[in-house]
């Protein structure tokens, strides 16, 4: 066979692009290919077998659609683009993930859309459930908390908390992040799968999870619903209130679901009830509801049955596989709880070594202290020594200034005695000299009054004398060449001598007596001065004293 017959039998393809929750992947298509077999492949290369789960979702003007399985891609309504994208989700969720979720790899797509979901708000959940979840969701990425490795700002590129919860509290982003590390670090031990699997558990009991919404009327008249449909059932939802359905049809209590055009019908199972009809504003919506509650009621109807097979080699796998990791898990956390310990006890002998240098080096610097200390108290005890010297030589020196000035003070009591003495002997003189002057000061009153007696007496003399000579000699004066007379006026003359005589004597007292008032004053003033002078030795002698008491 030829190579150009070779080329011609190579079938045509198309190219699709496969977007994964966290990848993306490419293919080549055969024209021919079914859904199935698109499926089929994307399956494969992730290694997924719960492939009843999942479905390959697409956008065609603005409504969410999912791509059939029974008929060829080409032929369905799907985007005229190069490559065609297709997102790879789940469709239909499980009532417990715990028991329905075997592989890893399923729990850990679910994991990944769930938790876009609630990041998206499109499944609302409260911000206390929020921070729990984000710390399960931090541990199964970044696996057990370390301190010294997750320092603060490790989450600050990692979205953890939908946007409504960062606006309702005004919290900055590293108070949340400490919040979350308190939740993640009482993680410690969980592995990644099991961390994820305690993040669904949480998240299968909110309210909107796995549930989808479409908007419906119940009559012609148009009012405003929401069709719900998860794995449990119908619900009925009034247009503002996506918590609380307000009727509720569980699978097990449906007989049957029609759909023609635009409307939609429940039959309940019980004949007697009210058969339940809605309106929806496309075909394709209905068509969707439709498909969506044919899908959820086919897996609420075979988990009450027997497994097949299949599953139980899955769920028999997935018990082994979960065993093996367990196993695995408890050696590893064994051998990680022994490194952890040898390096704890690496650190200790570290920190003991580093201790035992620290010790030896305080006990050399402490050496060296002790011996400059030494040095030091040698150097000391030589100065105090030499002090010590030089105090015994101050202590004699200070003995013979204490024995001077003990003299010395007996020399100044000694001065001190004479000095009282010679105060009370000037004292007496003292005395003596006032009584003297006013001795002498009545004797020069007793002459002054003699003085002016004799002077009296003299004047009444000379007056007396003067009286008799007139009467005597009236007529002396005009007979001068009496010589009688002139034996009277020689007598006369005599008289004058003698009273001139006894003038010059009382003269001659009164110049003594005046002579003796300026010695008495000048012997006074003398006096005084010896007398202050005597003071001034005394307050000098007294000073002298009490500097004295002070040495001793």
């Amino acid at each position: 066979m030829s190579i150009r017959g070779l080329k011609k039998k190579q079938p045509k393809t198309f190219k699709v692009k496969v977007i994964t929750v966290d990848a993306e992947m490419e293919f080549s298509c055969e024209m021919k290919w079914k859904g199935k077999d698109l499926f089929d492949l994307v399956c494969r290369a992730l290694g997924l077998r719960e492939t009843w789960f999942f479905g390959l979702q697409y956008m065609i003007k603005g409504m969410c659609t999912w791509l059939k399985m029974d008929k060829k891609v080409l032929d369905q309504e799907i985007p005229k683009e190069d490559p065609i994208s297709f997102h790879f989700l789940a469709k239909f969720y499980p009532e417990k993930v715990e028991e329905e979720l075997l592989q890893e790899i399923t729990q850990h797509l679910f994991f990944l859309q769930v938790k876009k979901q609630i990041l998206d708000e499109e499944i609302y959940c409260s911000p206390e459930a929020t921070v729990l979840l984000a710390s399960y969701a931090v541990q199964a990425k970044y696996g057990d908390y370390d301190p010294n490795f997750h320092e603060p700002g490790f989450l600050a590129h990692d979205e953890l908390l939908p946007k409504r919860v960062l606006r309702q509290y005004q919290l900055t982003a590293e108070m949340w992040e400490e919040k979350i590390t308190a939740w993640y670090a009482e993680h410690r031990g969980i592995a990644r799968d099991e961390a994820e699997m305690n993040y669904l558990k949480i998240a299968q009991d909110l309210e909107m999870y796995g549930v989808n919404y479409f908007p419906i009327a119940q009559n012609k008249n148009h009012t405003d619903l929401l069709l719900g449909v998860d794995a449990k059932g119908i619900h009925i939802y009034s247009i503002n209130n996506r918590f609380s359905p307000n009727k509720s049809f569980e699978w097990s209590s449906i007989r049957n679901i029609s759909c023609s055009e635009k409307e939609l019908t429940i039959k309940p199972l019980d004949k007697k009830a009210e058969v339940f009809k809605f309106f929806s504003s496309q075909l394709k919506v209905n068509k969707l509801i439709f498909q969506l509650c044919i899908g959820n009621h086919d897996l609420f109807m075979r988990r009450r049955k027997v497994d097949s097979i299949e599953i139980q080699q899955m769920k028999a796998q997935a018990r082994e596989e979960k065993a093996r990791k367990k196993m695995e898990n408890q050696r590893l956390a064994r051998e990680k709880q022994l490194r952890e310990e040898a390096e704890r006890a690496k650190e200790e002998l570290e920190r003991r070594l580093f201790q035992l240098e620290d010790e030896a080096r305080q006990a050399n610097e402490a050496l060296l202290r002790s011996q400059e200390a030494a040095e030091l108290l040698a150097e000391k005890a030589q100065i105090a020594e030499e002090e010590a010297k030089l105090l015994a030589q101050n202590a004699a020196e200070a003995e013979q200034e204490r024995q001077r000035l003990e003299i010395t003070a007996l020399k100044s009591k000694e001065e001190k005695r004479l000095m009282e003495q010679k105060m009370r002997e000037a004292e007496l003189i003292a005395v003596k000299l006032v009584k003297e002057s006013d001795r002498r000061a009545k004797e020069a009153e007793h002459l002054k009054q003699d003085l002016h007696e004799a002077r009296e007496a003299e004047r009444k003399a000379k007056q007396k004398l003067l009286d008799i000579t007139r009467l005597n000699y009236p007529h002396m004066a005009k007979y001068p060449q009496y010589s009688p007379g002139d034996s009277r006026d020689a007598n006369f003359d005599k008289g004058s001598i003698k009273l001139d005589l006894k003038d010059i004597d009382l003269k001659r007292l009164s110049f003594e007596i005046e002579r003796e008032r300026l010695d008495y004053l000048e012997k006074s003033r003398k006096f005084e001065d010896r007398l202050k002078e005597l003071k001034s030795e005394i307050h000098a002698l007294k000073l002298e004293e009490k500097q004295a008491g002070l040495y001793c």
